[in-house]
């Protein structure tokens, strides 16, 4: 015959390791942030990219220097606003021009934008600003009408 089950009373049927709770819920969220952080300085790299790969292209499709340099900012404006990115962050470079606006002639645009410490979602973004910086070379087309030069690329 077996003997009645006692109930344990006191301490001793404690099992250790509950104050270890709250420290793990802080790891998680503190983890959580800076997943959240790290995707935010990828999402802002494929932004300044696709902002300075567009401005450049604008840049090439372009009459004359100055036209061409109002597209290209503008356009990169607009690739940066279809991100979600506030351009007041943003720096876009003019268009450095080596030999000229002419055939053959290598356009380079960098775009910079400042991404903040931490970024809460729905709240802001705290801290020191990081500039993610990046920068497009394109060439102008050697067999475009009006342009000065003969084509030797």
């Amino acid at each position: 015959m077996r003997a009645p089950l006692r109930r344990c009373r006191g301490d001793s049927g404690q099992v250790g390791g509950i104050e270890v709770l709250p420290f793990g819920f802080l790891i998680f969220v503190a983890g959580t942030l800076l997943l959240a952080n790290v995707w935010g300085v990828i999402d802002a790299k494929l932004a300044t990219t696709s902002a300075a790969r567009e401005g450049a292209r604008a840049f090439v499709e372009g009459d004359d220097v100055y036209a061409a340099a109002a597209e290209a900012e503008f356009r990169a404006q607009e690739s940066l606003a279809a991100y979600g990115r506030n351009d007041e962050r943003a720096t876009i470079s003019a268009p450095t021009l080596p030999h000229g606006f002419t055939r053959c002639g290598r356009v380079t645009i960098t775009v910079t934008y400042d991404v903040p410490a931490l970024f809460v979602p729905f709240i802001g973004g705290f801290g020191d600003l990081a500039p993610v910086r990046s920068t497009y070379t394109e060439l102008i087309d050697p067999f475009r009408d009006g342009l000065p030069g003969p084509a030797l690329c």
